[in-house]
């Protein structure tokens, strides 16, 4: 967190994977909606979204080419 109140990229992309899940307390959601930039947000968003699908993609081929599906 850096000195003049404003939440760091840890900080972010910690909101980001918590609201992936749905959970996030009211507390925190307010003080986030204080705190946190919304570009910074938007960027993590994608970068997480694309980290899932990426892991889906490799999920998938893994468990098609062990041959479990045949």
């Amino acid at each position: 967190m850096s000195g003049d109140g404003r939440a760091g990229v840890l900080e972010t992309m910690r909101a980001v994977a918590w609201s992936f899940f749905g959970v996030r307390r009211r507390a925190d959601h307010e003080r986030d909606l204080q705190r946190l930039n919304p570009v910074h947000v938007i960027i993590a968003g994608v970068v997480g979204a694309a980290i899932f699908v990426g892991l889906l993609v490799a999920l998938i081929r893994w468990v098609v080419s062990s041959g479990v599906a045949a």
